[in-house]
């Protein structure tokens, strides 16, 4: 069950009208018990490990407030018994079969363990830091854990963040209602108008990387950036409009992270939960920038490597992860250097922050042709096609219709991607398109609401013949 089958619908408005007529005090039991279903349904087999992670660090968080002496010891047991299983999983058979030339085993992948198991981490650690108190009640705890707008995908919440909201009840509030349809409204227009059909191209690049090459792989590069924004960045607005139903608050994952002049800035608007996470529990407990330049670099290699770790096991990951870090110092170190070749240019503000939100996003798409290619030869290979071979002419020769889109497919994509970054131009100037809507008549806004549903449906992936894909960080 994913966030676009009809039984997810049907199953939240369900839990939706349950939860609003039982009393304030009982809504968190609706909760839980709607989120156990959900992973039940979602997925039978693997609860057993959510469970046993969740009994573990729930007993070390009573023992991490009670038992000052011993604190490290415990934070450090808990924290490695609870990532063991997530490691053995995702880089257990990578291990055995690239490092050890063993054969694979077939690993019971649980619901979500990539994202509870980072929650569980950061719990334990803020207990450690003394920053939140230890939740003496297990079933308001499995409820923090197991919260099934965010479980699948995210974001990563917090528990000082999340957990108030869960365990004290949500009043009816009709604004946040809307807001919650709001989002979803936008979320299915990411994904059935623009990830889902940029797919369609991308998956016919990658699939045959030494077939396309040149404009090809630019092409496949840009638009696979394009459908991995569009796809995350739908699946959270999906999960934020959904739990803004029960009028519950998720965070922010993005903020609109290709309008970012530096790669620097990238990781502070991408994925910020996880960025967040990185910098919180591993950057800064590892020094941060507090013990020099070398020491600073070496923390955010370590870091990177672990971001890398985190997306999937193999070389390329790593790679991709150490990239990014290398991307950073070099950014960097040759910060005064580009500052200085922007003021012998005199070129206005408005067109060097064009040209640095350029220069970031060719390096991240980059970056992200290795992470979607099947290995790190093969990514390589296709990024140095790009380099090297020249063929511009594919641009007006029809050649890219040849790709699985026809020429109206490509208009709505780009009429799509068009709005799309008409909204994120006047969200960056601190215009809420949501709100705006908020305030305009009831009936403009049930008939705007009515034609992006309709559009959707007549011009969003089911129009054409295919099945909608998956998300992508489900696979994280």
């Amino acid at each position: 069950m994913t966030y676009t089958s009809f039984a997810s619908y049907v199953f939240t408005a369900i839990i939706v009208v349950i939860y609003y007529l039982v009393p304030l005090r009982a809504r968190w039991v609706v909760l839980l018990m709607a989120s156990s279903a959900f992973y039940m349904l979602a997925y039978k087999t693997g609860w057993w490990l959510l469970l046993g992670c969740a009994l573990l660090s729930y007993g070390a968080g009573l023992l991490l407030s009670r038992c000052r002496r011993y604190q490290k010891a415990v934070l450090a047991a808990a924290v490695v018994s609870c990532m063991l299983p997530w490691f053995c999983i995702k880089n257990g058979n990578f291990i055995l079969g690239s490092l050890l030339g063993r054969p694979s085993v077939a690993w019971i992948v649980p619901l979500g363990i990539s994202f509870y198991t980072m929650q569980i981490t950061a719990y334990l650690a803020d207990i450690y830091a003394g920053r939140i108190e230890a939740q003496k009640n297990f079933a308001k705890y499995l409820l923090f854990l197991l919260f099934f707008p965010q479980l699948v995908q995210g974001p990563i919440p917090r528990y000082g963040q999340l957990f108030p909201q869960l365990a004290n009840g949500r009043r009816f509030d009709e604004a946040c209602f809307i807001r919650g349809f709001q989002r979803i409204l936008w979320g299915f227009f990411l994904k059935m108008m623009i990830a889902d059909r940029a797919a369609v191209i991308v998956n016919e690049i990658f699939e045959h990387p030494y077939l396309y090459t040149g404009c090809y792989v630019l092409v496949g590069g840009a638009l696979y950036s394009m459908e991995l924004y569009a796809d995350f960045l739908s699946c959270v607005k999906l999960a934020q409009g959904t739990a803004g139903l029960f009028g519950i608050e998720l965070v922010d994952n993005f903020k609109r992270p290709y309008l970012a002049c530096s790669v620097k800035e990238f990781w502070h608007r991408w994925h910020m939960s996880l960025s967040g996470w990185l910098r919180d529990y591993i950057y800064i407990p590892l020094g941060g920038s507090r013990k020099g330049r070398a020491a600073k670099y070496r923390n955010l290699l370590l870091t990177f490597a672990v971001s890398g770790i985190w997306h999937g096991a193999g070389y390329k990951y790593l790679f991709w992860g150490m990239l990014h870090a290398f991307y950073q110092i070099a950014g960097e170190l040759s910060a005064p250097w580009q500052e200085r070749l922007y003021q012998v240019l005199r070129l206005p503000r408005s067109c060097q922050k064009g040209l640095q939100r350029a220069g970031v996003f060719f390096l991240v798409m980059t970056a992200w042709i290795v992470f979607r290619a099947e290995s790190l030869t093969t990514g390589l290979v296709m990024v140095k096609n790009m380099l090297v071979v020249f063929n511009p002419w594919i641009f007006f020769n029809d050649k890219l219709l040849t790709l699985g889109l026809d020429w109206k497919e490509w208009c709505v994509l780009a009429l799509s991607a068009a709005v799309w970054f008409w909204i994120e131009r006047r969200q960056e100037q601190g215009i809420c398109m949501g709100k705006v809507w908020l305030q305009k008549p009831a009936y403009l806004r049930f008939a705007m609401y009515l034609s992006v549903i309709v559009v959707v449906m007549v011009f969003g992936s089911y129009g054409f013949g295919y099945e909608p894909t998956d998300f992508i960080y489900r696979g994280f």
